[in-house]
């Protein structure tokens, strides 16, 4: 099996951490913000938020998601 490049999940050891990245207020892109296991039953996620560092929050499904109007 070929190797990702991507670094193995901490938690269970088998999916990638996928990096994910957003848009700060001032619509500034923010590179890998956070990191989440790609096997959806891991949940394993590392997120960083005003410079605090965040493991494990809740995962939403976007199901609930209303965009914003603009």
């Amino acid at each position: 099996m070929e190797s990702s490049g991507l670094p193995r999940c901490r938690k269970c050891e088998l999916g990638d951490l996928l990096p994910l990245s957003d848009f700060g207020s001032q619509g500034a892109p923010i590179h890998y913000k956070a990191w989440v296991c790609s096997l959806p039953g891991c949940g394993f996620n590392i997120k960083i938020r005003n410079g605090d560092v965040y493991l494990n929050e809740p995962i939403a499904d976007g199901e609930t998601y209303t965009p914003r109007m603009r």
